[in-house]
């Protein structure tokens, strides 16, 4: 069993990565906002706080996040968790460490997903997807054989994100870093922090995150 975190900025690839552990090793991806979603509809106790505070527009407590990843962790899952969108303060971070405890669990690698600021700008902005069957493309490294028309699926519902453009992921870039640069010092200390090439094909990439999970086992 293992937990990990995965950390990276935006169009690094941390999803694709996630999804292939969630089916490679039967992991469970914890995204918060996904928990928070689930929470809303659940009618649990801790679903109705949640409820309450979105529906007043306000700002969901760490507090209540940490109560809905104690339920998730409780649930119990021999493959391990994958955190995904938290923590994302030293607060929560500080927190996770202390719920990982009670439980008697812990927290077996922080797995940072490193980039070239440029060449990540390059790849997010020549990208588009079918809005169809959600193949991905790339104006330079992976173009679609007939122009306007999805190699998959023939669809011609062909988009780009608005905001995957050069001006905006350098604005994404910048906020990231500034929200996440003491969570990589402060795992960095700890020991739990090591770093993959997030540039590199899909596959070596999965392969560096396997070699790290395989080493803490």
């Amino acid at each position: 069993m293992a937990n990990i975190i995965l950390l990276g900025p935006p169009g690094a690839g941390k999803g694709t990565q996630a999804r292939k552990l969630v089916e490679e090793r039967g992991m469970v991806q914890l995204s918060a906002g996904d928990m928070l979603r689930e929470a809303k509809t659940s009618g649990t106790e801790m679903g109705k706080k949640v409820a309450e505070v979105m529906d007043r527009g306000e700002l969901v407590t760490d507090e209540i996040v940490i109560g809905l990843i104690e339920e998730k962790l409780s649930s119990g899952h021999g493959a391990g968790f994958i955190f995904d969108g938290f923590p994302r303060t030293l607060p929560q971070a500080d927190a996770l460490g202390r719920l990982l405890a009670k439980i008697g669990q812990k927290l077996d690698a922080v797995i940072e997903m490193r980039v070239d600021d440029e060449a990540l700008v390059d790849r997010i902005s020549g990208r588009y997807t079918c809005g169809k069957c959600g193949e991905v493309y790339h104006d330079t490294t992976k173009p679609v054989k007939v122009a306007g028309t999805c190699d998959a699926c023939g669809s011609t519902d062909l988009r780009r994100r608005a905001d995957d453009n050069a001006d905006s992921l350098r604005i994404r870039l910048m906020e990231y870093y500034k929200k996440t640069s003491p969570l990589i010092g402060y795992y960095y200390h700890a020991g739990d922090l090591f770093g993959v090439d997030g540039l590199a094909e899909i596959d070596e990439v999965a392969a560096s995150v396997a070699a790290i999970l395989d080493q803490q086992a």
